[in-house]
């Protein structure tokens, strides 16, 4: 079985994103046919990357590298629950996938975005910076609009049709997933 990290993509206070991520793990756990875990960034206190080495090394000198490092390698594919920040992706989330790279490589990635325009920018903008990590990104994408899915822009009450869509997007990222599972052994 596959495990897969559903990646909170924010720091920001008031923010959104862990609302977002647990309801895609309360959809996930539903599933048999793979094991999914909510990871936080802010949990990992990442200052701005500080690693005097390129990640593409893999000699990391700080400890909360490290601790970054093993806990990304343990995951065969990652949804990212995205906000969209001045159209692109969150600072803290671009900044969290940076520290790492043969970690992400030859992995499985589904995206979850939110925002006026249900994030889609944030989930294109992540999809340049998959490709360069070598890290195939499913076709099926759940978007959120913050006009319809949070009452008074702020509590999280999505629709009931975005199920299907969180649906169709974790069947694509365990079926790739696990594909490239194999391309790592």
């Amino acid at each position: 079985m596959i495990k897969i990290a559903i990646i909170i993509g924010s720091t920001r206070p008031g923010r959104k994103a862990d609302s977002v991520a647990k309801w895609v793990h309360d959809i996930a756990k539903k599933r048999s046919d793979a094991s999914f875990e909510i990871v936080d960034i802010k949990d990992y206190n990442l200052p701005l990357l500080d690693e005097p080495v390129p990640p593409s090394m893999g000699q990391y000198s700080q400890q909360h590298t490290k601790v970054w490092s093993a806990k990304i390698a343990s995951f065969d594919a990652y949804v990212f629950v995205t906000p969209e920040y001045n159209h692109g992706t969150s600072g803290a989330l671009k900044n969290a996938i940076d520290y790492l790279y043969t970690e992400w490589n030859n992995k499985a990635a589904g995206l979850v975005s939110y925002g006026s325009a249900g994030g889609t920018r944030a989930a294109e903008n992540l999809r340049l910076v998959m490709g360069e990590l070598q890290v195939a990104d499913v076709r099926a994408q759940v978007m959120l609009s913050l006009f319809t899915d949070f009452e008074n822009f702020t509590v999280f009450k999505p629709a009931a049709m975005h199920e299907k869509s969180v649906t169709a997007m974790l069947d694509q990222l365990v079926a790739w997933g696990g594909a490239l599972k194999t391309l790592r052994k």
